[in-house]
């Protein structure tokens, strides 16, 4: 599976195709090519633009000479695919299958993606001393900037937003049925590549699984908790089943599930603690953008997961993991039990 990173010809695909998985922590060439398929699954548009960014954001790195660790690990280019992502999402008519991007959006998308190389190593080195990793806040920062220049150009045509962006925007319809539940537990995970399409979400599950079994569950665990919570607070069934309530929950509960904290009972019940933070948390934030007609993106994922990571050292109960030695759940769990029975 490795050698492949080393290879003259395949090694650049290699690492873009890990920088799919990267976005769900998932350092695994075929878990990104599963991902990337399910994309395709959707849309062709989304799937063809997710690889226009990673290879820009990529390439970005190679050129500007990176840290190779960091780029063979597809570490710079999860956040330039999700740019991507966002830029044609937010801009084009049918939120669902996306548009083809003029030639003007064309070389801005290119530009937000390459963007993101930067803001990743701006990010790191502030975090580096907290042993945090900057996440996808580089997403956040450049999908944000550049969704609102947008605006303003009118070479790009922004569109509607037929997206809703906050649960206020829905008819307030509280009637949930087993539907609510199966469509918007996979469109949860799929609304993390901003696919509103509930089977790509579980094929992106699918792919998460290839590479780690925990993950996929941390995964399944965070929507179904922020479909639960969701209901017992009664919210808007429109944005439940859209699965607006459960992708940043998603990612918390991969990040905090084992990922970058040893998994124990402990852990599991803080990450399930932030699960539920991140769920209501979109609300709030949702509700905080709306008069400026922003997405959330993951930026709840990163506050909740950024607050829970910087001050894990005082919590005896909890065993943090370094980013850069990260792995898997499983990787890390076994590195941790060897270390006890050593020492």
């Amino acid at each position: 599976m490795n050698a492949l990173k080393e290879h003259p010809v395949f090694g650049f695909v290699d690492w873009c195709l890990r920088g799919i998985g990267q976005v769900v922590f998932q350092n695994n060439p075929v878990s990104g090519l599963i991902i990337l398929g399910a994309l395709f699954f959707n849309s062709p548009i989304y799937g063809a633009i997710a690889v226009f960014g990673v290879v820009i954001s990529t390439a970005t790195a190679v050129l500007l000479q990176a840290d190779k660790g960091l780029i063979r690990d597809g570490l710079f280019g999860f956040n330039g695919a999700l740019v991507a992502l966002a830029l044609i999402a937010f801009t084009s008519e049918d939120f669902h299958y996306g548009a083809v991007p003029s030639v003007y959006l064309t070389v801005y998308i290119a530009f937000g993606s390459a963007m993101t190389a930067m803001v990743f190593t701006s990010l790191a080195n502030l975090l580096g001393p907290h042993r945090v990793a900057p996440l996808t806040m580089p997403f956040v920062l450049v999908g944000w900037l550049f969704l609102f220049a947008v605006l303003k150009f009118h070479s790009i045509d922004a569109g509607p937003l037929a997206k809703p962006v906050s649960p206020t925007q829905y008819d307030g319809t509280v009637q949930y049925t087993l539907a609510t539940w199966y469509k918007g537990i996979g469109n949860a995970i799929g609304q993390i590549f901003f696919q509103d399409n509930w089977i790509s979400g579980y094929l992106i599950v699918l792919g998460i699984a290839v590479n780690s079994r925990v993950s996929a569950i941390m995964a399944l665990l965070g929507a179904n908790v922020a479909a639960f919570v969701a209901v017992v607070y009664g919210a808007p069934e429109g944005a439940i089943s859209d699965g607006l309530f459960g992708y940043n929950a998603a990612l918390t509960a991969i990040a905090l599930g084992g990922f970058f904290l040893v998994l124990t009972p402990a852990s599991v019940l803080y990450t399930l603690f932030g699960v539920v933070v991140s769920t209501w948390l979109w609300a709030s934030v949702a509700i905080f953008l709306e008069p400026i007609g922003m997405p959330v993106l993951t930026s709840t994922f990163v506050i909740v997961t950024w607050l829970m990571l910087i001050g894990v050292n005082g919590f005896a109960a909890l065993v943090p993991v370094a980013p850069a030695d990260a792995v898997t759940p499983e990787a890390n769990r076994r590195r941790y039990l060897k270390a006890l029975r050593e020492g």
